[in-house]
């Protein structure tokens, strides 16, 4: 079953006329000349898709939210920054097919009674902005977007904004900051943006992957997209499957496959690389915990483990995991967890906007130690100290990437504290190039 990907390889698809030969558009000519508002949020409800940047939100649950003051305009926004390590499948369909995004823009948009709606672009994708604008302005040109649009008495533009390039600017509060001109950083909740969001007004912010399903949804109605999947975790799902794979790339999953299926199918991943075998996958983009072979494939109480939001997280964060924004990052023998977690982590502390101080240091410190261990001057009390500082910075932030910088710490950590132990005793053999530990006999090779 393919929804947002189905026409994604047809030549021309990023045209508009070669689009509405392929169906599109047809869900906006349904929802604004025979549904309601409401009628089109009903059917969001119904299809139970949840929010795919990654918090996993029910979607209609979170339009229903949004306050409806009078003489007060609202607004929808598109979080399009995608700046999560591993993860890529939104600038992809982006790319690849840009309409398929404006027509869900323009559904959402008309159920939620936003006549002005913003797409906002991570900074470095460039390229994507100038395919959407193009895109857009062909829409308009065929009278789908401005004023009176299809002669349904319903007006929309649509804006495409780039950012600056910050991963601050994922979370929801930081983007409508710099979608006003500010400096990104998170805001106090509440007022939550269904209430009091961009310019003060009532805003919904949906991810690119949730908003372009909607034209599917009101095309088949949300009772068939609820039949794909499996219980809460309803449709398909985007996934940016990365690593030492053999077919690394995106793919377009029913919810409730295998895990193992998914790595090692011919249909997705194809296996591991020749002659390696699986070490430990990192299921949901670098801000959730990382998983050794043996948890990503079962569960601890021997089932298999579904590609699903649920299935991930059985065991909590002791033994499972989460679904997150799909970026599906898979590692061989060969991988340094050490090594990938200051990477990680690295990345965190250049990221953290610095409004929180538990962040802004605590990032900082996790950077450093990580650091030292990784170059042979660890000691015994750092692993411990890494765990301290992880859980000083969990839950006292504004925003969670505070908590997307520690989880992926701790839960190293968790399931690979020996390698961490080995950096620290060995640190003549793990700093010399090529070095990886090998947990079978706590032996390294070269």
């Amino acid at each position: 079953m393919k929804i947002l990907t189905e026409h994604i390889d047809v030549q021309g698809i990023d045209t508009i006329d070669v689009f509405r030969k392929n169906g599109g558009y047809r869900a906006v000519e349904k929802a604004l000349k025979t549904m309601t508002p409401d009628e089109v949020t009903e059917e969001v409800k119904k299809s139970g898709i949840r929010g795919r940047g990654g918090a996993g939100f029910p979607m209609g649950m979170k339009w229903s939210f949004l306050a409806k003051p009078e003489g007060v305009p609202r607004y929808l926004v598109c979080n399009a920054d995608e700046s999560e390590p591993g993860t890529f499948k939104d600038h992809y369909l982006m790319m690849k097919s840009p309409h398929t995004l404006i027509e869900g823009m323009i559904v959402s948009s008309y159920a939620l009674g936003a006549n002005t709606s913003y797409i906002y672009v991570r900074g470095e994708l460039m390229y994507v902005v100038n395919i959407l604008e193009k895109a857009i302005q062909e829409a308009y040109d065929k009278g789908l977007l401005g004023k009176n649009i299809l002669g349904s008495g319903y007006d929309l533009d649509l804006f495409v904004q780039p950012g600056g390039g910050a991963y601050i600017c994922g979370e929801e509060t930081a983007l409508l900051e710099s979608l006003e001109g500010k400096r990104g950083n998170p805001r106090n909740k509440p007022p939550f943006p269904a209430v009091k969001g961009l310019w003060q007004c009532p805003t919904v912010v949906n991810n690119v992957e949730s908003i372009s399903a909607t034209s599917w949804i009101i095309n088949n109605g949300g009772d068939e997209y609820a039949k794909i999947g499996i219980g809460r975790s309803t449709g398909t799902k985007l996934i940016s499957a990365s690593g030492h794979v053999r077919k690394p790339g995106v793919y377009e999953i029913p919810l409730g496959i295998t895990v193992e299926d998914f790595i090692y199918a011919d249909e997705w991943c194809g296996g591991i690389r020749d002659g390696h075998q699986l070490k430990a996958v990192v299921a949901g983009g670098s801000s959730v915990p990382i998983l050794p072979a043996e948890l990503i494939l079962k569960t601890v109480n021997g089932e298999n483990r579904l590609m699903t939001y649920e299935s991930l997280s059985d065991g909590g964060f002791v033994t499972g995991t989460m679904l997150g924004s799909g970026g599906f990052v898979v590692m061989d023998e060969t991988t340094c967890i050490v090594h990938n977690t200051l990477t990680f982590g690295r990345f965190y502390h250049h990221e953290s906007c610095g409004q929180c101080s538990p962040c802004r240091e605590g990032t900082g410190w996790m950077d450093k130690v990580l650091y030292r261990i990784e170059h042979g001057k660890g000691r015994q009390e750092d692993v411990d100290l890494l765990v301290d500082v992880a859980k000083k910075i969990e839950g006292n932030t504004i925003c969670p990437l505070g908590e997307a910088a520690s989880w992926p710490v701790a839960a190293a950590i968790r399931h690979f504290r020996d390698e961490f132990e080995w950096h620290i005793k060995f640190p003549e053999k793990a700093t010399q190039k090529g070095a990886v530990f090998m947990r079978e006999g706590a032996s390294w090779s070269l």
